[in-house]
């Protein structure tokens, strides 16, 4: 069995993935961190929970030199959520080295990110249209900037960003390293590979290995006209804990979330045409568990990462056996079994062979009550670089206690910051420390019930960005 030392990494990189509890790396980070670590291009298709992020941020802090007071490695993400998680990643890894990581996003003051990159920063993890406004005003220069990531490249052209990407790789060195990271692997992804990427070495992780052993998959034949009343009956029988409904388009989305809420269901939709505002609302009241339906498309949904989903429904055959794996991928999560059901139509059996060829699972006929077996419940030892959570069966799973803290964004207040103070109060493990939400003026976590009461004590009057911490337990 591989181990972090053995791919190479660097002991202050080691000493700090100790501090973040990982003890051995996933199929995807044993296979690109040796390639990245020897400076090779690599393109990486994996879903999201493979350990990506981990598998090029460790080399990447490997390879960065604290005493350059320049930007060496740009970080490119779709979303601002993402930017945000791959930011805290980044700066997890690097805590033992000294790295600074600079996240620059739309949707937050331009200005305060301009200090900070002006300050410093080793690091730039950046939505593809912030960093190309701070590069048209002069506040982020490439020319030292050897090490690029491009992260969910498949997002950024289904944003429509590929054309700005080529634009800001065109200002970077030509002699630096380059990465790749996809979900799939469309034909525009591949050119771009071809054309910015010299020589790669391709890692790919068989999406049915990450996902689809712990989910029971079904598939419904239903005509177009009938899909809306299938999709009624489906939910009324499956009575889900929190479902996810995709669907193809933006249009389609909004349409069918207008038709169940005019039915009384509680739901919410998700998709790009929706503000960043709305959708961050909507992301929130879905991982809080307030919105029990989420209908959305494939672009909106990616990043949602929430272990209470117990149903997929496929409203639209997804466009490719990749998505299908990808869509799924959101239940099923720490050693619970989910469901999937796939609407498609007569004329759409050639897709729905493609998706049972690709997971090697055939799609059960869904009728009420019915089950079929999956690979495992719990899910497979490696499969997670965090294997406190993936070898634990679903009884064992902690019952969690949410956490009220006074303070928020406007007080400097990140996540990472309410993360450190709680697990050195209390002497926890970083990954104990859960769903940890910063808001304007407060923030909430979660923390195992059996340690709440030692947390609140532990952690009352520690210093967080200069204010003594408040906190309380928000009721059962």
């Amino acid at each position: 069995m591989t181990t972090f030392a053995e791919l190479g990494l660097s002991e202050p990189v080691l000493e700090a993935l100790h501090d973040v509890g990982y003890q051995e790396p996933s199929p995807i980070q044993e296979q690109a961190i040796p390639h990245l670590l020897q400076g090779l291009d690599v393109i990486g298709q994996a879903q999201t929970g493979s350990g990506k992020t981990a598998a090029f941020g460790l080399p990447l802090i490997n390879y960065v030199d604290p005493a350059e007071h320049e930007v060496q490695a740009l970080v490119l993400t779709p979303t601002r959520e993402l930017c945000i998680q791959v930011t805290q990643a980044l700066r997890s890894y690097g805590a033992r080295k000294g790295v600074d990581v600079v996240a620059v996003f739309g949707g937050a003051p331009i200005r305060s990110q301009q200090a900070q990159l002006r300050a410093g920063g080793h690091i730039v993890v950046g939505t593809v249209g912030r960093v190309k406004d701070l590069i048209s005003r002069h506040s982020l220069i490439l020319h030292g900037c050897r090490f690029i990531v491009l992260d969910e490249a498949d997002e950024m052209l289904d944003l429509g960003f590929l054309e700005d990407v080529e634009r800001i790789m065109a200002l970077t060195p030509s002699s630096r390293q380059t990465a790749l990271f996809s979900a799939t692997m469309p034909p525009e992804i591949r050119r771009l590979a071809d054309q910015y990427l010299y020589d790669p070495v391709v890692v790919k992780v068989k999406a049915a290995t990450l996902t689809v052993d712990t989910v029971e998959q079904f598939g419904l034949e239903v005509s177009s006209k009938d899909k809306v009343a299938a999709l009624v009956e489906v939910l009324g029988a499956e009575r889900p804990r929190q479902a996810i409904v995709f669907c193809r388009t933006k249009v389609r989305c909004e349409q069918l979330y207008r038709t169940l809420r005019d039915k009384g269901m509680n739901v919410k939709a998700l998709h790009g045409d929706m503000s960043q505002g709305a959708r961050d609302g909507v992301m929130i009241g879905f991982k809080d568990g307030r919105t029990p339906l989420l209908v959305a498309t494939d672009v909106a949904a990616r990043g949602l990462d929430i272990s209470t989903v117990s149903h997929v429904i496929n409203f639209d055959v997804p466009t490719s056996p990749d998505v299908y794996v990808h869509r799924i991928g959101r239940t099923g999560r720490i050693g619970r079994t989910g469901r999937a059901i796939t609407f498609h139509e007569a004329r759409q059996q050639r897709e729905v062979d493609a998706i049972e060829a690709h997971s090697g699972v055939k799609l059960a006929p869904w009728v009420k009550d019915a089950h079929v077996a999956t690979t495992a419940v719990t899910p497979k030892p490696r499969r997670h670089s965090k294997p406190h959570d993936a070898e634990r069966d679903v009884d064992e799973l902690p019952v969690l206690r949410k956490l009220i803290i006074a303070g928020g964004r406007a007080d400097g207040i990140e996540p990472k910051d309410v993360v450190h103070a709680l697990t050195s109060a209390a002497d926890l493990d970083g990954e104990a420390v859960r769903n940890v939400l910063v808001l304007e003026r407060f923030c909430f976590a979660e923390v195992p019930e059996r340690d709440a009461e030692r947390v609140l004590a532990a952690a009352a009057g520690i210093e967080v960005a200069g204010l003594p911490l408040r906190l309380e337990l928000a009721r059962a």
